[in-house]
């Protein structure tokens, strides 16, 4: 299982996507940084904040895009190259194919984006440790949702790419934004509902729109073990070129 997570590492750490994480993280905390400094002192500008900054940009748009970036290519590289073959013929379950290749997407991806997340909320807003934790934690755990749901994307299909962009704008942004029970089946309504659960303070203006703490921590973890599990169905029974 080693042998494939250090694969898996050497392959989802190409130039290309790797610059493609390192613009958006600089990103949010450059429009983070720039906001604070010219709006910070308006009275609402807490709550533009966290619906703009917070909520639009770094879970709408950073969170699934880094992630998606990352998780569709971990089997769509032998998807393409038709190299699936090679692994799928070692004497290995298939679950100790899948959970590499899912580990690889969140080792990378959780700890740049909770870091990073959490700076912007400080810069931003001046929070303190609970609300970057906040922050941080609600990161991490979508990225490990997101991660399993294009893990599987990307061995259905060797268009993973287009159809998560598609799940992501429709499903994630424009559907879950105008009716509220979707967050209930949306990851971007899990990774709100644990910020705002961790801190009901600093992060009350979420509140108006999140579900339950309980059902988002539940939901994610049904979603990240769902998905992870489809993966490992597909492995044993797809034909393999």
């Amino acid at each position: 299982m080693s042998a494939v997570l250090g694969l898996s590492f050497r392959q989802l750490g190409g130039r290309w996507r790797l610059l493609i994480i390192f613009f958006l993280v600089v990103l949010q905390i450059s429009l983070a940084i720039t906001v604070s400094v010219l709006a910070g002192k308006e009275e609402d500008f807490e709550e533009g904040f966290i619906n703009i900054m917070l909520d639009g940009l770094l879970v709408g748009a950073v969170l699934p895009l880094v992630t998606m970036a990352l998780a569709t290519a971990s089997f769509g590289n032998e998807m393409d190259d038709r190299t699936l073959s090679y692994i799928v013929l070692k004497p290995l379950p298939r679950w100790r194919i899948a959970l590499p290749k899912l580990l690889a997407s969140i080792i990378i991806a959780g700890p740049i984006l909770a870091v990073s997340g959490a700076v912007s909320t400080v810069l931003g807003l001046g929070s303190d440790v609970q609300t970057a934790t906040a922050v941080g934690v609600g990161l991490f755990i979508g990225v490990a949702a997101y991660a399993s749901i294009f893990t599987w994307l990307g061995l259905r299909t060797t268009r993973a790419l287009a159809f998560a962009l598609v799940y992501v704008l429709l499903w994630e942004g424009l559907i879950s934004s105008f009716i509220h029970g979707v967050d209930y089946f949306s990851v971007r309504g899990y990774t709100l509902a644990i910020m705002h659960g961790l801190d009901t303070t600093a992060l009350a203006e979420l509140e108006i729109r999140t579900i339950e703490f309980p059902a988002a921590v539940g939901g994610a973890a049904i979603a990240t073990v769902a998905f992870f599990w489809l993966t490992v169905r597909r492995l044993q029974r797809m034909d393999v070129p």
